[in-house]
């Protein structure tokens, strides 16, 4: 249908936040999945293949190596080293500087550049007391073990977080997983002697059979050990004197630390920031993980129970309970139609042939410009029930609510112009209605459509989404929308409100409310049902996926206040309303970001197998749940074959559709109404259904 709603800008601009956005987040969690040696990079160390050179046998723990040439020395006598590798760290960095601080003592810190962006604080501290910072690289992995590009990564990082940190480089640097210099053997000696030719002196460790009294660089992590060893040497009394690595072998005149200048501060200030952002995107994501993976399960799990309920629970509103008459009045059934020559004919011929044979049928042309006046006439004259009743092109609401002008029953139904029916739907449907408290009914959308692939996914979409969705709003007694494409109402209750609406896009859905809000009930039938035709394209499903997100949010507006109000209006707007917001405009919302995570993670990581088993036992969840679904709805459960490509690439799209819903509404944007091409395949596909149906014996109405 065409509609009066005009397009203030394109919404297609505002992508170009979210474009920007996401490779800038994608970046950040791989920089800090990088940072944990989880990308291009491995913790341990494995054994070494070949030794150091004979030059370096007997060296001393200080290196500078020169192509063969290896130059080193050692601590003179009672002269002790202490170093730490890692950190800092929070807790154990603060009370090893205080225990040194008391014996007024200095060592050699060599830091990591990720912990040292994380605490920059802590750098500055280090400094300011006195001690001395060197190199332990950038994540600390082994160095013989990673590519030429990530070992360049892991010095020249580590400059940069110490000069954003406090503003210095430094010269020294302890190669990671290595101790005393026999370890810098295999494919580590080619990354020291890289290393050293760059300028920076190499630091090791004294062998554990040297005494401090000889003289010794000692090698510890920032744990208790540590604290508790660095105890004993301070007061051990052959150790004269503790000294940095530069104070106690001066191989160079050069000092370990120097100055940067304004421009690498500038850049070291913005690596910092930016790890900053991977750790807050890391942390937030795992939250936001955890919380809607327990969400989706907990959906799951009470769609199912809802739905079970809905099967038992007592026939208040159903044909056959004692106390509620059959309904046979007389009803009317309205038709909006807009250029639908394809599929007007078989929507009327299915109307005809219905078992509740007294209806006013009132096709309402919107101003089409082919054949579909022509062929609605065809049918006036055949069968005194068809009314056909024209206008200028005014919209799909403003239709519906001209032919309820002619309207002479005391119940309506009103069906899109491409609905196929079966044969008892009008007479279930209207049923519910003889309850006082009801003003009206959902039916049962199939798609007929189904054969390839786009089909499918929509097929499984109405069974397992909207279906049951609908039995739990029932139970709920929240039901948020009565389709378009079947639903019945009470004549006086369509009044009550004023008729349809035309302030949003999603009529159906908007109507739905403002009936709850007036204090009707609305239930779903699940036996009435009706064939449509659904998009069989890309293009065509986002336009309507588009508008139908935009209504719905446009409707959810207009009808927020009713979550404070009470009685049945109070219910459907703490239901109803949370439920669509929670799980219609939140979680998808964050589901791009939730995937480049788990893409991250099946791709990046080192434990790509638990991302994979953790999204397999997700989709064997829903998988179950939506075999339940087909089952409840009396259709073939061997469709589950394209759930899993649904969820890949369909899920996808309608998380788009809900990403740009939303940014065109908060943006004020207006949508003009796209309507579907027909090709009017749904009555020829709801015969072949319901034929095939019954020869497996299957109920085609129920």
């Amino acid at each position: 249908m065409a509609a009066r709603h005009k397009q203030a800008r394109d919404p297609r601009a505002h992508w170009l936040l979210l474009i920007l956005t996401l490779p800038i987040l994608f970046g950040a969690l791989l920089f800090q999945g990088w940072t944990q040696n989880e990308v291009d990079g491995s913790p341990t160390k494995p054994a070494c293949t070949e030794p150091v050179p004979q030059a370096a046998t007997d060296a001393g723990p200080v290196l500078a190596v020169h192509g063969d040439r290896v130059k080193s020395a050692s601590m003179p006598a009672g002269t002790v080293a202490l170093t730490y590798d890692g950190g800092p760290d929070p807790y154990w960095t603060p009370r090893l500087l205080a225990l040194l601080k008391k014996h007024r003592a200095h060592a050699t810190f060599f830091l990591s550049g990720a912990k040292a962006a994380q605490y920059p604080d802590l750098v500055r501290q280090i400094r300011a007391e006195g001690h001395e910072i060197g190199s332990n690289t950038y994540t600390g992995a082994d160095l013989g073990a990673a590519s030429a590009a990530r070992r360049t990564l892991e010095l020249r990082l580590t400059q940069s977080a110490f000069a954003g940190a406090d503003g210095f480089r430094t010269s020294l640097l302890r190669m990671p997983l290595t101790t005393a210099v026999p370890t810098l053997c295999g494919a580590e000696w080619p990354v020291a002697r890289s290393a050293s030719a760059d300028g920076y002196l190499l630091v090791a460790a004294d062998r554990s059979g040297r005494k401090p009294a000889d003289g010794v660089v000692r090698q510890f992590s920032q744990t208790s050990v540590a604290y508790r060893e660095t105890g004993k040497l301070l007061t051990d009394p052959n150790a004269r004197r503790f000294a940095t690595i530069s104070e106690g072998v001066r191989t160079t005149k050069t000092p370990a630390m120097a100055e940067v200048g304004a421009i690498e501060r500038w850049l070291g200030t913005g690596l910092i920031w930016f790890q900053k952002l991977g750790r807050s995107f890391v942390a937030a994501l795992t939250w936001v993980l955890t919380v809607a993976a327990g969400l989706g399960l907990l959906r799951l799990f009470v769609l199912v129970l809802f739905a079970r309920a809905h099967v038992k629970r007592l026939e208040r509103y159903r044909p056959g309970a004692p106390w509620l008459r059959e309904i046979r009045d007389p009803v009317t059934v309205l038709v909006p139609a807009y250029n639908e020559e394809a599929g007007i004919g078989g929507t009327l011929r299915s109307l005809l042939a219905s078992t509740h044979q007294r209806l006013q049928i009132i096709v309402i042309d919107d101003g089409s410009s082919d054949r579909t006046v022509e062929i609605a006439n065809e049918y006036a004259h055949r069968d005194p029930r068809v009314q056909v009743v024209c206008q200028s092109n005014a919209g799909k609401a403003a239709a519906l609510n001209h032919g309820l002008r002619y309207a002479r029953c005391p119940y309506v139904v009103m069906v899109d112009s491409d609905t196929v029916f079966e044969a008892d739907a009008i007479q279930r449907l209207i049923q519910p209605l003889a309850h006082p408290a009801v003003g009206a009914v959902s039916g049962n959308t199939k798609v007929g459509n189904r054969k390839r692939l786009l089909g499918r996914w929509q097929h499984l979409e109405y069974v397992f989404g909207f279906n049951l969705d609908r039995r739990m709003f029932e139970v709920l007694e929240c039901m948020t929308t009565v389709p378009g494409a079947i639903g019945a109402f009470r004549l006086d209750a369509l009044m009550g409100v004023g008729g349809l609406s035309e302030d949003t896009l999603a009529e159906d859905t908007d109507l739905t409310m403002a009936l709850w809000r007036a204090g009707w009930r609305v239930v779903y039938e699940e036996t009435a049902i009706a064939w449509t035709e659904v998009p069989t394209s890309l293009r065509q499903l986002w336009r309507q996926r588009y508008r139908w997100c935009y209504g719905t949010l446009q409707a959810m507006w207009k009808h927020r206040r009713a979550v404070l109000e009470v009685g049945p209006a109070g219910r459907f707007g703490r239901r109803g309303l949370s439920y669509l917001f929670l799980f219609q405009v939140v979680l998808p919302l964050l589901a791009p970001v939730i995937d480049v995570f788990m893409l991250y993670s099946a791709l990046f990581t080192s434990s790509p197998v638990k991302s994979m088993a953790t999204w397999i036992g997700f989709l064997a969840v829903q998988m179950a749940v939506a075999a339940y679904a087909l089952r409840l709805d009396g259709e073939r459960r061997r469709t589950l074959w394209a759930l899993p490509f649904q969820l890949l690439v369909y899920r996808q799209l309608m998380y788009l559709v809900v990403i740009q819903s939303v940014v065109a509404f908060l943006g004020g944007s207006r949508l003009k109404w796209q309507r579907m091409h027909r090709s009017g395949t749904a009555a020829a596909a709801a015969q072949h259904i319901g034929k095939a149906a019954g020869d497996r014996g299957l109920p085609v109405t129920r």
